[in-house]
């Protein structure tokens, strides 16, 4: 039976494309680099901010000092650039209290920090960002913790994201994946808008989390 809906961040709570691409572009610029190119946007989309300033900056001789630069830089003024995806409250107003909510994502030091602005600290038992284990998504730790913390087998959850190092966040942890918004990934089941995640919700306990 499903008692956990877990998520990831970006892509998924929020559209946050514009606030990163800005945020990564203002380290390029103190450095006079240019702006990232499209494979770099996909890239900095689901990694870690270290990860990411590895990528772009994979040719660059200084790294620390991007890395201390990055870490000065406040992310607050990027954060409204976040947009809610729509039907998003409803959906997790949907979920209380029938399931335990989580959320899994390679954001660091800002995930408080935006659920903060946007009001979305109550609908979440349980946040564990890249900051919290000692590897990040794709491995699974942060779902090991996740499902120890509640008591529960791989089975009795789902993971809702959009990448490709979420298929594999969730292929390693056992757990079945709902592709938000992209039909590309091997998934349980797709879903393209809250709106419809009730009856997501409806069928999973009507057949199983793993029989979708």
């Amino acid at each position: 039976m499903l008692k956990l809906v877990a998520f990831d961040c970006d892509g998924v709570l929020f559209d946050s494309r514009q606030a990163n691409t800005a945020f990564y572009n203002a380290i390029l610029a103190h450095f006079g680099r240019p702006p990232m190119v499209p494979a770099a946007v996909e890239y900095i989309h689901s990694h870690t901010v270290g990860e990411s300033l590895d990528y772009i900056f994979q040719d660059y001789l200084d790294l620390q000092a991007v890395h201390r630069f990055a870490r000065s830089l406040d992310y607050g003024p990027f954060i409204p650039m976040m947009l809610e995806e729509p039907h998003l409250r409803e959906f997790l107003n949907f979920l209380r209290p029938a399931y335990h909510t989580a959320l899994a994502t390679n954001r660091t030091t800002t995930t408080q920090a935006v659920l903060r602005y946007h009001a979305l600290e109550d609908f979440f038992d349980l946040v564990v960002s890249a900051q919290d284990v000692a590897r990040p998504k794709p491995d699974p730790e942060a779902f090991h913790r996740i499902l120890e913390h509640f008591g529960l087998l791989p089975e009795e959850a789902i993971y809702i994201g959009d990448s490709r190092v979420d298929e594999e966040f969730a292929l390693q942890a056992g757990v079945p994946l709902v592709a938000f918004r992209n039909p590309e990934l091997k998934a349980a089941y797709y879903l393209d808008s809250f709106a419809e995640g009730p009856a997501l919700l409806q069928r999973l306990m009507s057949r199983g989390a793993g029989e979708i």
